[in-house]
């Protein structure tokens, strides 16, 4: 596994999965546009770069992904696979396992979290009502988008505040 560029093939699940990288700058400037006056994508693209550069972001990302995928293809053991299939709210291991990402940059990842799991932004609006209008599985993915837009908007609060 050491020739693999585990950042790279996250991109590529990302993208597979109909999720750019604009997608996710766009909520971070969201997030933190009020707070950071001189705030362009740019930065926004870089944040998330940091955050997609952590092992335990990469490792989050393909565990959940995979099972979005098995999920789809019907390969779950029952009753993980209807659990999965409708998202179920109680079900909660998709937002246990993106806090990963959002510890990664302390509590204000953990509030930026909540807030975007919630107010579902952007493409994770999209994801979401995919998911309950096709056979795609995005209750993993949607999740995921929300820790990493979370983190990298931490990331630049941390910065702003250092400066």
């Amino acid at each position: 596994m050491k020739d693999l560029n585990m950042k790279e093939i996250c991109l590529n699940l990302l993208v597979s999965r109909g999720v750019e990288l604009k997608d996710i700058s766009e909520i971070v400037y969201d997030l933190q546009k009020k707070y950071v006056p001189d705030l362009d994508l740019k930065t926004c693209d870089d944040a998330i770069h940091r955050v997609l550069d952590k092992r335990e972001v990469q490792n989050a990302i393909l565990t959940g992904i995979e099972l979005d995928v098995l999920a789809e293809k019907k390969l779950l053991s029952e009753p993980l696979q209807t659990l999965i299939d409708n998202d179920n709210p109680l079900y909660g291991i998709d937002e246990i396992l993106v806090l990963s990402i959002c510890n990664v940059y302390g509590t204000i990842g953990l509030t930026n979290f909540g807030y975007v799991d919630k107010m579902k932004p952007g493409i994770i609006g999209r994801l979401d009502e995919m998911g309950k209008k096709t056979d795609k599985c995005h209750t993993f993915l949607d999740d995921i988008i929300g820790a990493i837009a979370a983190a990298a908007a931490s990331k630049i609060a941390h910065n702003a505040i250092t400066k």
